[in-house]
């Protein structure tokens, strides 16, 4: 029987990947999983997991010989062990491209919020002042440099969208050729050389071992005076100490983010409070379009699997067929 366990799921219905998983003859599991012992309580005699937030360690593998292959609803995959997955042979798919626009929009819109003071003249309104000096001098963004880090997908579509509102647009990744840089993209060698010359830095790097926390007192260190700071990546690639030491020094004028590395925000979280701090709910990948995308790509990652031995979008190579 041809089985696949559904974890954390927060979708109100599953008519989509169940239209998906009847015809192609797979029986679909779902079960509210949010750890370790949940997914193997609910994952016996399931060959694959359809997961978002829900963590697929080396003790889970082990747990599942069966298991061949874990998709997850979404570009990031740090709540996979890719390592462990890679040493058993279990295929780890995703489903990267669905929502590159939207997160560059997003990214762009607290960019620009950010630089215009959009939430602070909203406030202001709100408290009875109608004065445009309210919230201080503005710069022109068209004076600008903008700065991204991480320049794959959706670097690439923040570069494109934002190169005639900016002056220029300068990147940092090393994982790149210089002919994978877009021609109206330069290219800083380091990321404290991106840092020393951005007026606004917008952050679009996956997380790794390398990359956590690699936005920090380093980096602030050397970002110049003034500066704006976007991250709709992940929440851990920025040291939150770090940034509201820099927003405090006057280092960062201000910042949008969309991510944390714990989320929700804590209550009594120093950033709800602070006047220079923009947040959203890890909202940018979403549209209406770009979640059915999501959901369906990783469902067809699974599907594709059990067809062809291989799903569409390999984040790590597998040996287990079905």
């Amino acid at each position: 029987m041809r089985r696949v366990l559904y974890v954390d799921n927060h979708n109100v219905e599953l008519d989509l990947e169940r239209g998906m998983f009847g015809p192609a003859g797979i029986e679909l599991v779902v079960a509210p999983c949010k750890t370790e012992d949940d997914i193997l309580a609910h994952g016996r005699g399931c060959q694959g997991i359809l997961l978002q937030h829900a963590p697929v360690t080396a003790r889970v593998v082990a747990a599942m010989p069966q298991l061949c292959i874990v998709s997850r609803i979404g570009a990031g995959y740090d709540n996979v062990d890719t390592d462990a997955c890679e040493r058993a042979g279990v295929w780890v798919a995703n489903s990267p491209d669905y929502g590159v626009g939207e997160v560059a929009t997003h990214a762009l819109a607290l960019a620009l919020a950010a630089i215009r003071n959009i939430v602070a003249y909203h406030r202001d309104v709100g408290r009875g002042t109608w004065y445009h000096l309210s919230s201080g001098a503005l710069p022109r963004p068209s004076n600008m440099t903008l700065g991204i880090v991480g320049l794959g997908r959706i670097g690439k579509r923040m570069a494109h969208v934002s190169r005639n509102v900016f002056k220029r647009v300068i990147a940092y990744d090393p994982h790149l050729i210089d002919g994978d840089f877009p021609a109206y993209v330069e290219r800083a060698a380091t990321l404290a050389e991106l840092a020393a010359q951005s007026d606004v830095v917008s952050v679009h790097t996956p997380l790794t071992a390398q990359t956590r926390g690699m936005i920090g007192a380093t980096f602030f260190g050397a970002l110049k005076h003034g500066a704006y700071l976007v991250n709709t990546a992940r929440g851990a690639v920025v040291d939150i100490p770090a940034l509201t030491r820099a927003l405090e020094s006057g280092t960062l004028a201000a910042t949008g983010l969309d991510v944390l590395p714990e989320e929700p925000v804590a209550r009594d979280s120093p950033l709800l409070a602070h006047d220079r701090v923009i947040l959203t709910p890890h909202a940018a990948f979403y549209s209406q379009e770009s979640l059915q995308e999501m959901r369906r790509k990783a469902a067809q990652n699974i599907i594709s699997w059990f067809a062809t031995g291989k799903p569409d979008y390999v984040v790590t190579r597998g040996t287990r067929k079905p």
